[in-house]
């Protein structure tokens, strides 16, 4: 498999994991839809809009430059990134922040969301390596992009990873709240704690 076609294969892989696989499984064992992200004209519809922008935007990127070898020419190379080593360390970022997310969509079992859930309470989980971190998806999701900025270092992997991580820190603020208001002391005491990133 060409580098370009592996490329494209890992983010499809990494959204799965991210956001498909958990979401059949919960809603397999409990029936409950998980993702309940909403679409109104308040700052959680933002984010949304957002994300889905971003998503579709890099979906777009990764599928075309794995069928048009002349794609990344022509999106503003950064050539001071190009280089072989910058490379390989996006290729381990890409293939740890995929572990790193399946581990952590596992471990947060029926309690996976995409979104604030307030019809279904969930449990607070505070272990694995959510003992290390608050927001180890979103972590992943970080470590991910930023990664793809070393593998492919244009203006579209830099504008997604910048564009996401804006719409990132607004998700974990609003999720955190919420968590708040659902667990009190619980979650207060994770706070105190565990960081909200490592």
């Amino acid at each position: 498999m060409m580098e370009r076609q592996l490329l494209a294969f890992l983010f499809l892989a990494y959204l799965g994991a991210a956001f498909v696989w958990p979401s059949v499984r919960v809603w397999r064992r409990t029936g409950v839809n998980p993702y309940v992200l909403p679409s109104g004209d308040d700052a959680h519809g933002f984010v949304t809009s957002g994300f889905r922008l971003v998503l579709l935007a890099l979906a777009a990127y990764v599928l075309a430059q794995a069928f048009w070898a002349d794609a990344d020419r022509l999106l503003g190379v950064l050539p001071w990134l190009a280089h072989p080593l910058v490379a390989a360390a996006g290729w381990a970022g890409l293939s740890a922040s995929l572990a790193w997310t399946v581990a952590a969509q596992y471990q947060m079992g029926m309690s996976w969301r995409i979104g604030l859930d307030r019809k279904n309470r969930t449990e607070l989980v505070t272990g694995g390596v959510f003992a290390w971190s608050r927001n180890p998806v979103f972590l992943g999701m970080r470590f991910s992009l930023l990664s793809l900025v070393l593998l492919r270092p244009n203006a579209v992997t830099v504008a997604a990873a910048l564009a996401a991580d804006v719409f990132i820190q607004f998700q974990v603020r609003l999720e955190e709240e919420f968590l708040a208001k659902q667990h009190g002391a619980a979650y207060a005491d994770y706070m105190r704690t565990t960081r909200r990133w490592l």
